[in-house]
């Protein structure tokens, strides 16, 4: 899966770029696989975080926080 991944950086960048709406470069995120959803990639880029879908749209990832008793 790295071989895949290290081949898409700069169409999930380019994609990436087109949803924030400001320039991503390849070197700037990071692509790890989603085992949720076959296809779908987690992107992380800064702070933030997204998950790129099998289809190509990208949407913010939503974090779920552990709760304290």
């Amino acid at each position: 899966m790295n071989i895949v991944i290290a081949a898409e950086k700069p169409s999930i960048a380019t994609l990436l770029s087109d949803y924030v709406k400001r320039p991503v470069s390849p070197d700037d995120i990071e692509v790890s696989e989603n085992p949720n959803e076959t296809g779908s990639f987690f992107v992380g880029f800064a702070l933030e975080r997204y998950v790129m879908s099998p289809s190509g749209e990208i949407h913010s990832a939503c974090v779920s926080r552990l709760r304290r008793s």
